[in-house]
């Protein structure tokens, strides 16, 4: 049913990935989504997302100056004891992140800046890419103009790309560096997921919907994809999952497991996407007088 819809969505929809190491040496993939609005470069995607590049800089900077002050210990009896001084004073702990990089997959032959903007109240933001001379993007979002055809009972669909397979990353221990390589597999499958619409989020300081909550939880690593009926046409932006209490929870009950009776506990949740309304979407990108497509 939305076959040619996520191959439209595919079209301006990219995968943010970013590789972080924790200070015990754990190096691990993560992902986001973004896409694109229009043909001048301008991406869409969650202001928690948006949060990891300045994110990056303080961090990778800060550890700079750890291993600047680091690598002037002498190396005597007493640099363990040192060593540990310096970790307390920058507060690392095993499992601090020291150091993260992002990669915008797929979008241009060079970024020589990002324009932000972030929403004060909303989990939205706007990227404005400069610097480039190619485009590999191929289309982008076309937002539904009338937004009162979303009900109750909707059929809609998410895409992103929430479970990270590249592996073109590594640690150099020469600079005690991590980086992007050429071997490997650079990239992440998509994966979408369908539900209909079930209720909608206010902000009852705006007075005005604001949300659009999901049957089917949105997926880590789907924040700021596209939200999409089966022709294409964008709704929302995914940004958050809530989880709903069921109150159908069984304590130690027995339960007869490979041959054996056994006791268990389950408290179930049922698990709902949120999304940014395209209403939302479209006034702050007005706001900024940024050009977009609606569709009927």
């Amino acid at each position: 049913m939305f076959e040619s819809a996520i191959e439209k969505a595919l079209q301006f929809t990219r995968p943010l990935h970013t590789i972080s190491r924790t200070y015990g040496g754990l190096v691990m993939p993560g992902t986001a989504t973004f896409f694109f609005v229009n043909d001048s470069g301008v991406a869409i995607t969650c202001k928690h997302v948006l949060n990891l590049i300045p994110a990056a800089d303080t961090i990778n900077q800060t550890f700079a100056k750890f291993k600047a002050e680091r690598d002037k210990l002498p190396r005597d009896g007493k640099y363990k004891h040192n060593i540990r001084g310096l970790e307390m004073k920058y507060k690392y702990l095993p499992e601090t992140t020291v150091q993260l990089k992002n990669n915008f997959l797929n979008c241009f032959d060079k970024i020589d800046q990002i324009v932000c903007h972030a929403h004060p109240t909303l989990d939205l933001a706007i990227l404005e890419f400069k610097g480039f001379n190619k485009i590999f993007y191929n289309s982008h979002a076309s937002f539904i103009k009338d937004s009162s055809t979303i009900k109750q009972g909707k059929y809609l669909c998410r895409i992103g790309y929430p479970f990270p397979e590249f592996n073109n990353f590594r640690h150099n221990p020469d600079i005690d560096d991590i980086e992007w390589t050429n071997t490997g597999n650079p990239n992440s499958p998509s994966f979408p997921i369908d539900g209909i619409v079930t209720r909608f989020v206010a902000d009852p300081n705006l007075n005005a919907v604001t949300g659009i909550e999901m049957s089917t939880a949105g997926l880590r690593g789907q924040s700021g994809g596209p939200l999409f009926d089966t022709e294409g046409k964008v709704y929302g932006m995914q940004f958050a999952t809530n989880h709903l209490h069921l109150g159908f929870d069984m304590k130690d009950k027995e339960i007869i497991q490979d041959g054996k009776k056994t006791k268990v506990s389950n408290y179930p949740f049922l698990h709902t996407g949120i999304c940014v309304h395209v209403d939302k979407i479209k006034e702050f990108l007005t706001e900024h007088k940024i050009s977009y497509t609606e569709a009927g």
